[in-house]
């Protein structure tokens, strides 16, 4: 199961209601592949929902969605919005693959 934080559930509103999108757009998350940081991951605005190959989540009024196939890679997954003095944005955590230092031998 993946979790939207109420600070990143705020975000996607603001965003949705800036762009004025829909009640049927919502949020997807999807895999893009892996490479010396870890996951690389996409969160991007639809409005395609398959119920064959997505599964839903809604959390206060946000919808978000994924390829079913991802699910167990997903599984734990918070989604989050930080903002600092230095930059913002959206960040995602999953437990099943953690961010690492770095292949061996890579960028050292």
């Amino acid at each position: 199961m993946i979790t939207i934080t109420s600070t990143a559930v705020g975000e996607v509103k603001k965003v949705k209601e800036s762009r004025n999108l829909g009640d049927e757009t919502f949020l997807r998350i999807a895999v893009l592949g892996g490479g010396c940081s870890g996951m690389q991951y996409a969160l991007n605005f639809d409005t395609a929902f398959d119920a064959v190959n997505d599964t839903t989540y809604n959390y206060d009024g946000v919808k978000l969605a994924t390829l079913k196939k991802y699910d167990p890679h997903f599984d734990g997954t918070e989604i989050d919005f930080v903002s600092n003095a230095v930059s913002s944005g959206f960040t995602i955590e999953n437990p099943n693959f953690p961010r690492t230092g770095g292949c061996p031998g890579c960028c050292h």
